[in-house]
């Protein structure tokens, strides 16, 4: 986003979507009436009202156009959300920081042999379908490093996802810009005192399924499941960006490293 637009380059040019909940559409009702609403493909900025489940879904219905979204907390957490006021809003958005995202490409080959691909802006997860647990090889570029994880599951993250599932599976919180991705386990039994690792932004992981017809496997990016995989490859995708907005004072990389002094 150019450093030089103004609120004027904003007039008139601002697309709304809210997530379903009361409060969210009573908001984007106001916002729309003050400020008018652009079809997306002609919209400067989109702004999005809700948690950050609807961050996520703004984004996912964008994917390719990189399209800049400021979001406004009508939801919980919000951490990917800036805070609500209707007042000045296009000055708002001139002022907005910029933060660029890279997401995760999940390709998942089945137990029948299908192939599934998808993009994750938070994480890659895999998660045991059954009782059992869940036994996975990890590869990384193309390396065995793990010959079996015993675990509920583990995880890949983005920089922006790692403050998310991640972190509530204790994996470790990555700043924006590190080039770091987190690979965490999910309840792990054996080795049950791996914590995981930080990979190079640019490594390739490949899970692979041990005893799958007994244990079986689901793998989710974001909002895509793929059940019954045999092995799942994790990359994060360069080629597709995504730009999120924040107000200057509360930027996402602050955001990041105010939440590892959280206690």
């Amino acid at each position: 986003m150019p450093v030089t637009q103004t609120p004027e380059d904003f007039a008139g040019r601002i697309a709304f979507l809210a997530s379903a909940t009361e409060a969210a559409c009573a908001a984007r009702a106001r916002l729309v009436a003050r400020y008018g609403d652009t079809p997306l493909e002609q919209a400067a900025a989109i702004v999005a009202l809700g948690g950050d489940g609807c961050m996520l879904e703004t984004q996912h219905r964008l994917l390719g156009r990189n399209i800049p979204v400021y979001g406004m907390n009508c939801g919980s957490v919000g951490f990917l959300m800036n805070d609500y006021r209707e007042e000045a809003l296009p000055e708002r958005l001139a002022d907005a920081q910029a933060a660029m995202l890279h997401p995760l490409r999940m390709r998942a080959i089945t137990a029948g042999g299908a192939v599934r691909e998808a993009l994750a802006i938070n994480e890659v997860s895999l998660l045991r379908e059954t009782r059992q647990a869940a036994k996975i090889r990890i590869l990384i570029d193309g390396k065995e490093r793990l010959s079996e994880l015993i675990c509920d599951g583990v995880l890949v993250s983005t920089p922006a996802g790692s403050t998310a599932y991640n972190l509530s599976a204790h994996g470790p919180i990555v700043p924006l810009g590190a080039n770091l991705l987190p690979l965490t386990p999910i309840s792990a039994f054996r080795p049950r005192r791996w914590r995981g690792a930080l990979l190079p932004a640019d490594a390739e992981v490949a899970f692979e399924i041990l005893e799958g017809e007994k244990r079986p496997v689901a793998a989710v990016a974001d909002y895509t499941e793929v059940r019954e995989v045999r092995r799942v490859e994790v990359r994060e995708d360069r080629g597709v960006a995504l730009t999120l907005l924040f107000d200057p004072d509360h930027g996402l990389s602050e955001r990041i490293i105010a939440e590892q002094f959280t206690v």
